[in-house]
């Protein structure tokens, strides 16, 4: 009985710090951006300073300049973190709309592992293109 109180109480402890790490804004920053085809391979490499924000409602992406910046409000997402921001994986699935209006439905992928964190996004209208950066800095805000 002692272990399964144990048990049950780790796993509200861990779930706790999950759910905490998903409901926080974040600011996610990066250096260089890889652009890579429908089966990963680097196509291009830039060096741009882009800025990501995620709420617990929208994500803003501003890479360069403000004429190339995206926002959107989550439809949905899975959000697993064991260590915030050092191991995990959080998934979004975001319309995302250019400066122009055009929108595309994206899916943000951002993982952690060994420490280190990367982002990546799928256009399901550009099937044969995907971005990645990894991520420099983050911060978080309550």
């Amino acid at each position: 009985m002692k272990k399964m109180m144990l048990a049950l109480l780790a796993l509200t402890v861990l779930g706790a710090i999950s759910f905490g790490q998903c409901d926080k804004i974040v600011t996610l920053t990066s250096s260089k951006t890889q652009y890579l085809d429908s089966s990963f391979a680097v196509q291009k490499t830039v060096d741009e300073n882009t800025v990501i924000q995620i709420t617990k409602t929208e994500v803003t992406i501003a890479p360069g300049s403000e004429d190339d910046k995206m926002t959107g409000t989550i439809k949905s997402d899975i959000c697993n973190w064991k260590k915030p921001f050092k191991e995990g994986k959080s998934i979004i699935k975001v319309p995302l709309k250019d400066h122009s209006g055009d929108v595309k439905n994206a899916t943000i992928t951002i993982e952690g592992k060994d420490g280190k964190v990367t982002l990546l996004l799928e256009v399901d209208e550009m099937p044969d293109k995907k971005i990645r950066v990894d991520i420099d800095q983050f911060e978080e805000k309550k």
